[in-house]
C-alpha cells in the first residue's frame, strides 16, 4: 500500500472512524509519510466537527500537505473540513472518485465513511489520492472559484 513519495499527512476521525484511522495511520507511517494524528486516541464518543476543523487548520497552517478525514458516513466530517475556505475535501468511496478528486478538483483532503466502506477500499482510496496529481489546465479557474464563492453571471 501507499507507494507515493513521502508527504506530511494529517489524519483525524470521530469515534466511528477510530479503528480505520488507526489502521491507515500505521499504513501511512510504514510507507514513509510523516503522519500528524489529530485524534481521537481512543474510541470514546467525540464530535466530528471538532476533528474536521482541526484537520483543516493543520493543512491551512502548513503542518500537513494533505488530509484524511474519517467518520461513520464521511459526510459530517467532510462538511466540517469544507467550512474552511482553503479546503477542498472530497467524500470518496472508491478509487475512481479518489483519483478524480485530485485530477479535477485538486482536493487536499479526502473523507471516508468507516461504516460504508471496508479497510481495503479505504487503503485503495488513500493510495490513489496520494499518487494522483492535479491536472491543472481547464480545471484551475474552477478551483480558484471554490475559495471565493460568487453568483453566476448568467444563472440558468
Amino acid at each position: 500500500m501507499l507507494h507515493t513519495s513521502s508527504r506530511r499527512i494529517a489524519i483525524a476521525s470521530d469515534h466511528a472512524g477510530f479503528d480505520m484511522k488507526a489502521a491507515l495511520a500505521i499504513d501511512l507511517r510504514d510507507a514513509g509519510h510523516d503522519v500528524v494524528d489529530l485524534g481521537p486516541y481512543d474510541a470514546a464518543r467525540v464530535d466530528y466537527p471538532d476533528y474536521g476543523y482541526e484537520l483543516a487548520a493543520a493543512i491551512a497552517d502548513d503542518r500537513a500537505d494533505f488530509g484524511v478525514a474519517i467518520c461513520g458516513s464521511g459526510i459530517g466530517i467532510s462538511i466540517a473540513v469544507n467550512r474552511h475556505p482553503d479546503m477542498r475535501c472530497a467524500l470518496v468511496s472508491d478509487a475512481l472518485s479518489a483519483r478524480l478528486s485530485r485530477q479535477h478538483n485538486d482536493a487536499n483532503v479526502i473523507a471516508l465513511g468507516a461504516r460504508l466502506i471496508g479497510i481495503d477500499t479505504a487503503r485503495d482510496c488513500v493510495t490513489v489520492f496520494l499518487d494522483t496529481p492535479f491536472d491543472g489546465g481547464r480545471h484551475s479557474d474552477r478551483i480558484a472559484k471554490l475559495s471565493t464563492p460568487h453568483r453566476a453571471k448568467d444563472p440558468v
